[in-house]
C-alpha cells in the first residue's frame, strides 16, 4: 500500500507551489520532530502527535499519540476513522490534511499550512456560557427522564389499552401499538395486514406451532418440531442455556416453525435458507437420526450421497423402488428398444430417416433426440413419447387397403386392435366382400360367386396381407417390435409401458437450465443397447459442473436449496415452490 503525499506551499509573491511524492506502506506518523513522515513544523504539534494506518478497503484510523488531539472536520477527536472514497479534512495546530483519492484509486493526502489554528479548544469557555447545562438537569437525569417517558408511551400505553379494550367491538384497536410492529408482512400473509390476533392468539406470547398448523395443513418434510430438534443434536451450553431462557417466556423450539419462518421482514417473498441452514442438521443426520433413510449432507461438492432415482420394477403392478443411480442402474418400464440402433449415424435407421427426411422434418445424418423427445411448455421436462406423433413414420401401423383409404391399428387399444383384425379377416373371407367393398360394371359378377374372368372383381392386396391377432401380438409381429406379448386377465396383449416423467422425487432437476448442454453431455443414449437402461447422470457426473456455495469459477456454485424443496406434500408430483427452493 502506498500514501501519496501533496504539499501545497505559497510563495512570497502569492503563487502556488505544489509537490508530490509516494511513501509505500500503511503506517505514517505526524508531529513537529523532523523524523516524522509528515513533518509540521508548528509548536502546536507534539513532536509526536498521531500516527495514521491505513487497511486494505482504503480506510484510514488516526489515532493520536501524546496529551494533545486534533481536529476531524471541526470536530475534536482523540482516535477517528475515515474512509478515504468520502474524504475528510484533519487539523493539526496552523496545517490542514485533507484525505482524498486520486485518480489511480491511490490515498492522497494534501498538506496545507492555513493562518489560523485548526484546534477549537479555545472556543470551549464561549460555548459553555451560551448552552443550557445550567439551566436542565443533568444527563443522568434526563436520562432516567426519557427512559421513564419511552415505557408509558410505548409500553405502559399499549399494555393498558389492550387489556381494557372490547375484542368484540370491531374497530376497537390497542393505542399505541404501531411502534412495536417491527416491519410489513411477507407476500403469503400479506392479507393478514391489521389482524394481529390472527397469529398472536395471546399477548405477550410468542406465535405456537398449532397456531400455524391451524393454516398450514397437511406438511411433510420439517413439519415435526421433536424430529426436528433430534436432527439438530445436542446443544452447545451455551445455546441450552440461552434455550432455558426462551423457554421461560413461552417461546417453542428448537425446530418450532418461527425458527425456520421469520415474519414483518418485509413485502418479500420467502429467501431460499442458505447451505449453512441445513447443513446444521443434514450433516449429523445418520447420527442423530438412526432410523432415517437420508445420508449425510453438508456441502454437494464434498459431501453428499448418491443421487437416487425411482424406477419401476414391475410394469404390470406399477411397482417401483428407489435406487441409486449408476451405470448399472436398470428398470422394467415394458419396451424393446436400443437407442444405439436409433442413434447410430450410419445405421440402417439414419437411412430411412434421410429418406423421409423431408416429410417428417428428420435431419440428413439420422436421427436425433429431439425427434422423438419433445420438451414440455416450460422447458422443465419432456413429454412421454407418442407412437403416432414420433415413431410412427418408420414404425408403420398399416394393417389393410380398402380403395384409396389405408387401415391403421389403433395404438394403445389392444381389444380395438383385435376387433379390427378380427373384422377384416371376416371381409376378406366374406362371400359379399365383392358387394361390400367395390363398385362393379353392370352385369359383372363377383368373384366370390364362382366366376372368373376378365369381369371377375379382384379384392385389392392388403398392406400386411393375412395379418392374424395372434401374428400381430407376437413377439415377431408388428407389436412385437416395440413391446412384450403378455397374457393380461386371460387375454392375449402386450406388457403396459412405463415413461416417468420424474425420477428424482426429493430434488428439482430443470431441463431448461441446462439448455446449453448436448443431450449426451448427461445421457449415455449412444451406448445403451436395451430400454431397460436408466440413463440419469450420477452424482459424479453433475459435480462436473456443479459444487457448493462457496464454489469457485468455472464450477457452478450450488446450495441445497438449488435442487430441494421443503414441506412437500406430495413427492411424485409437480408442483415445486421456488421461493422455499
Amino acid at each position: 500500500m502506498t500514501f501519496r503525499i501533496r504539499e501545497i506551499k505559497r510563495t512570497a509573491a502569492g503563487r502556488e507551489i505544489v509537490r508530490d511524492r509516494d511513501l509505500p506502506g500503511d503506517t505514517l506518523s505526524i508531529g513537529r520532530a523532523a523524523e516524522n513522515d509528515l513533518h509540521l513544523p508548528d509548536l502546536a504539534v507534539e513532536p509526536r502527535h498521531a500516527r495514521i494506518t491505513l487497511n486494505d478497503a482504503g480506510r484510514l484510523s488516526v489515532a493520536a499519540l501524546g496529551s494533545l488531539g486534533f481536529v476531524v472536520d471541526g470536530v475534536d477527536a482523540r482516535a477517528a476513522s475515515v474512509d478515504s472514497a468520502v474524504g475528510a479534512e484533519l487539523g493539526f495546530g496552523t496545517w490542514r490534511i485533507t484525505v482524498s483519492r486520486d485518480a489511480d484509486g491511490t490515498v492522497l493526502l494534501t498538506l496545507r499550512q492555513a493562518d489560523d489554528a485548526a484546534t477549537r479548544s479555545g472556543d470551549l469557555e464561549q460555548k459553555r456560557g451560551l448552552s443550557l447545562t445550567g439551566v436542565l438537569p443533568g444527563k443522568r437525569a434526563m436520562s432516567w427522564l426519557l427512559a421513564i417517558a419511552i415505557l408509558i408511551g410505548f409500553l405502559a400505553v399499549p399494555v393498558i389499552s389492550n387489556l381494557t379494550r372490547d375484542r368484540a367491538a370491531k374497530g376497537d384497536a390497542v393505542i399505541g401499538d404501531r411502534s412495536w410492529n417491527p416491519g410489513a408482512l411477507s407476500l403469503a400473509h400479506h392479507s393478514l395486514t391489521g389482524k394481529c390476533e390472527a397469529c398472536h392468539v395471546k399477548p405477550f406470547e410468542p406465535v405456537r406451532d398449532a397456531t400455524c398448523l391451524s393454516c398450514h395443513k397437511d406438511l411433510q418434510d420439517h413439519a415435526d418440531p421433536k424430529r426436528l430438534a433430534a436432527a439438530h443434536g445436542k446443544l452447545a451450553v451455551g445455546d441450552a442455556a440461552l434455550w432455558s431462557i426462551a423457554h421461560a417466556f413461552g417461546k417453542e423450539g428448537p425446530g418450532a416453525c418461527r425458527d425456520c419462518h421469520a415474519e414483518h421482514q418485509g413485502q418479500t417473498r420467502m429467501a431460499p435458507p442458505a447451505q449453512q441452514f441445513c447443513a446444521d442438521c443434514h450433516s449429523r443426520l445418520k447420527e442423530n437420526l438412526p432410523d432415517t433413510a437420508l445420508g449425510d449432507a453438508s456441502d454437494f461438492g464434498l459431501v453428499h450421497p448418491e443421487l437416487t432415482a425411482l424406477v419401476t420394477t414391475d410394469p404390470l403392478s406399477q411397482a417401483r423402488r428407489a435406487q441409486p443411480v449408476g451405470p448399472g442402474l436398470r428398470e422394467d418400464n415394458g419396451l424393446s428398444f436400443a437407442h444405439r440402433l436409433h442413434l447410430d449415424p450410419r445405421g440402417g435407421v439414419a437411412r430411412m430417416a434421410a429418406s423421409i427426411g423431408a416429410m417428417r422434418g428428420y435431419g440428413s445424418g439420422g436421427l436425433q433426440c429431439k425427434d422423438c423427445h419433445r420438451p414440455t411448455e416450460d422447458g422443465v421436462r419432456f413429454q412421454p413419447v407418442k407412437m403416432e406423433r414420433d415413431c410412427e413414420g418408420c414404425h408403420s401401423l398399416a394393417y389393410d387397403r380398402v380403395g384409396g383409404v389405408v387401415r391403421k391399428l389403433h395404438h394403445g387399444d389392444v381389444p380395438q386392435l383385435m376387433a379390427d383384425l378380427w373384422a377384416a379377416d371376416w371381409h376378406r373371407a366374406s362371400p359379399m366382400a365383392g358387394l361390400i367393398d367395390g363398385r362393379r360394371r353392370p352385369g359383372s359378377v363377383g368373384q366370390a360367386m364362382g366366376v372368373s374372368g376378365p369381369f371377375a372383381f379382384r379384392y385389392p392386396a392388403p398392406v400386411r396381407p393375412g395379418l392374424s391377432v395372434g401374428a400381430a401380438l407376437s413377439k415377431q409381429g408388428i407389436c412385437g417390435e416395440c413391446h412384450r406379448p403378455a397374457t393380461i386377465k386371460g387375454q392375449p396383449g402386450v406388457v403396459p409401458v412405463r415413461q416417468p416423467a420424474r425420477y428424482m422425487m426429493h430434488g428439482w432437476f430443470d431441463h431448461a437450465d441446462h439448455k446449453q448442454e448436448k443431450c449426451t453431455s448427461c445421457h449415455a443414449a449412444a451406448k445403451s443397447d436395451t430400454a431397460a437402461d436408466v440413463m440419469l447422470p450420477d452424482l459424479k457426473s453433475c459435480r462436473t459442473c456443479h459444487a457448493g456455495e462457496d464454489a469457485a469459477a468455472p464450477k457452478v456454485p450450488s446450495t441445497c436449496a438449488m435442487c430441494h424443496g421443503y414441506h412437500t406434500v406430495e413427492h411424485g408430483s409437480d408442483r415445486r415452490d421456488r421461493a422455499g427452493g
